[in-house]
Parts: structure tokens; sequence; C-alpha cells
């Protein structure tokens, strides 16, 4: 009798350990998901910033260091994203997808494929922290985005000396309407 009263207690013990450490390991994991969003929500703007250029308009005229608002479309490559890091290019909205195309059966409509001058028409956006660094974080886990969705991109334009600019992006809005598109 006393052998099963102590099997009991034992396994009473047993079961609030795991349940308390079940507990902590998904209050951690819950704790980083609200982490996770925190630091996303710290990119995008709650509003559409006015005035926005469009990505060729900004190539040819913005300065380096120039402060700038522009929108464009998630794209202008068959793989548009940089690996491990919240950066990827946009493209003028006045070119057309391969999507929008009658006919066309591209898989990889974003890649305006079938445009002639697109490296006129795109920039890279490297979205950088308070300290101006790249966020090492995928962008589309960061912000929630995808190709095709259209963005509007808040911060310094860095142009090289071939022409190409880098928007290192402070802020960034997408609107609804992009987050629930497919393309």
């Amino acid at each position: 009798m006393y052998r099963q009263s102590m099997n009991r207690r034992e396994m009473a013990c047993w079961v609030s350990m795991v349940v308390l450490l079940a507990t902590g390991i998904l209050g951690t994991g819950a704790s980083r998901a609200v982490a996770a969003e925190a630091e996303a929500n710290s990119y995008l703007l709650a509003e559409q910033p006015e005035d926005a250029a469009e990505v060729i308009a900004t190539r040819e005229d913005a300065k380096d260091q120039q402060e700038a608002v522009v929108v464009g479309r998630i794209g202008g490559r068959a793989n548009p994203w940089l690996k491990g890091a919240a950066a990827f290019s946009i493209a003028d909205r006045s070119l057309t997808p391969c999507n929008e195309i009658e006919g066309d059966t591209c898989k990889t409509p974003w890649d305006y494929c079938c445009e002639a001058d697109l490296g006129k028409a795109t920039a890279l956006v490297m979205v950088v922290d308070g300290d101006g660094k790249l966020v090492k974080q995928d962008a589309r886990e960061l912000l929630g985005v995808k190709e095709l969705d259209m963005v509007y991109v808040v911060g310094k334009v860095k142009r090289d000396k071939a022409g190409n600019i880098t928007l290192l992006a402070s802020k960034l809005f997408v609107p609804e309407t992009e987050k629930e598109a497919t393309p």
C-alpha cells in the first residue's frame, strides 16, 4: 500500500514537472512569436505614405543619401529575395508582369522577363535597423510579403557608380489588398 501511494506521488510530481516544463517551453515560443511580430511592426507603417515616387523616376532623379519614398512591386528577378536578410528587388509599377499578359504561362511572372529595359526600372530594397545595419531575417517572414506585392519604401537612396540604386529602408507600407492577393 505504501509503495502504491509512493508511485502516485512520484507520478504526480512527474506530471507536474512535465506540465511546468511544457508551459515554460510554450511560453518561450509564444514570447518569441510576440517579439518577432513586434520587430516586424517596427518596420511597417500603418498608413500609406504620400507622394511616393516610382522606381524609374527615383533612379533618374534621386541623389545619393537623399531621403525618399518609393513605390514598386516585389520582383524584377526570378528570385527577388536576398537569402538570410530583409532585402529584395522591386520593379516600377509601369511594367507588366507575365501573369497579366494574356496567354503567357510564365512560372515566375514577377521576373518581368518580357520587359526590354528592366535594369532601368528596378531597385534593391534593404531593410535596415536604427543603426543602419541590414536586418538579418528573411523579408517574407519579417514583413509578410511575397512576389508581386506592392510596397511603399521609406528610406535613404544609396547610389553606385553604375547608376543603380539601393533603398535603405527604415519603414515600409504594404497595402492590405497586396497581403491577401496571390500571384
